[in-house]
């Protein structure tokens, strides 16, 4: 099985400033209930994927370089797409009725919904400012064009809930902009750092947009097939806020004429537990587990292919092992976040 802290292992002090940076970030506020939430927030921390995807992307792309990656740079600059990430999960917590996340209760559940929207604004902001004291126009944008296509995202992925006929296709143009295009523009962002040949900043660019798009179709099936003490949240979310996702749609294409209508009814329905325990049991026994994985793995072979051409490292492998991860995670009972 693979290891998460192996795959972390050549940048694990980088990931520790980060962490380190966050704390801070919170720590300087006057006000004793940002430093509070703060604390909060970092009792229970995530994989720390986004910025260790740009720490990485960073040295991997700096090899053929004489001059080494200005460190404290991209040590703020992936603590601020953290923050961003953070953020986003605050309102994702608010929109999607959220009260428990990495097994523990949600900023909504604990001090309200206003308070939670109000915070995901101030870590938007911080990120921000720490974004623009870069200096560096080409990150600005690149930083801030993809957050700005998350929310674009997000506001789709809303104004589609309840579409039973929702394309495919749709469904990835959502993925792309809600989860996705952060992972790619955290990866450009460390070829950006790292001064790199411009033909790096497309490829990880292109590496980050399929990984994320893997990430998400991952989350989507673990939410259907997985359990709450290991994926940290109750299962089920998509289908009690009536989102469509890829294990449904495969599903639905799959299922023959006469079960497709029970199954939207089904879904319809929005009876969460007896609901999702209906739709495990009908996934179970179609092609939409095996489609799906297919779906994942392709993306995943994409991603990869994109690191050819990167020189070999240890950074370099363990972007691919990161990707093997994501589907190791999906498709071997585990959970990630």
């Amino acid at each position: 099985m693979i290891q998460l802290k192996n795959i972390y292992r050549p940048i694990e002090k980088d990931l520790k400033e980060v962490d380190n940076f966050i704390r801070f970030s919170f720590e300087k506020s006057e006000n004793k209930s940002v430093v509070n939430m703060g604390g909060f927030l970092l009792e229970s921390t995530g994989k720390r994927m986004r910025p260790a995807l740009a720490i990485l992307s960073a040295k991997a792309a700096s090899l053929n370089h004489r001059s080494p990656v200005a460190t404290h740079q991209l040590v703020k600059i992936a603590s601020a797409v953290e923050l961003i990430h953070m953020a986003s999960l605050l309102h994702d917590d608010v929109i999607d009725h959220s009260g428990i996340r990495h097994n523990r209760p949600t900023v909504n559940s604990k001090w309200g919904r206003d308070v939670a929207i109000t915070l995901g604004d101030y870590l938007y902001s911080v990120a921000f400012e720490i974004i623009s004291e870069s200096g560096a126009p080409d990150i600005i944008r690149c930083i801030s064009c993809a957050t700005k296509t998350m929310c674009e995202g997000e506001l789709i992925q809303v104004s589609e809930r309840d579409n039973l006929d929702l394309l495919k296709e749709r469904y990835i143009v959502i993925v792309k902009k809600k989860t996705a295009s952060l992972f790619a523009a955290s990866c450009q962002t460390g070829a950006l750092i790292s001064n790199s040949p411009r033909a790096f900043y497309g490829a990880l660019k292109e590496y980050g947009l399929n990984f994320g798009i893997a990430f998400q179709i991952v989350d989507d099936y673990l939410d259907l097939t997985g359990e709450e003490k290991n994926l940290g949240k109750k299962p089920g979310q998509d289908i009690g806020v009536g989102e469509m996702t890829l294990p449904i749609l495969n599903l639905l294409e799959s299922a023959p004429e006469n079960k497709r209508k029970d199954l939207k009814a089904l879904l319809a329905a929005k009876r969460d537990k007896e609901t999702l325990k209906e739709i495990r049991q009908v996934l179970f026994n179609s092609e939409s587990a095996f489609k799906t994985k297919q779906a994942v793995s392709s993306y995943i072979t994409f991603a990869q292919e994109k690191l050819n051409i990167l020189p070999s490292s240890a950074y370099k492998e363990s972007l691919i092992s990161l990707a093997d991860f994501i589907m190791e995670q999906g498709f071997n009972g585990s959970s990630h976040s």
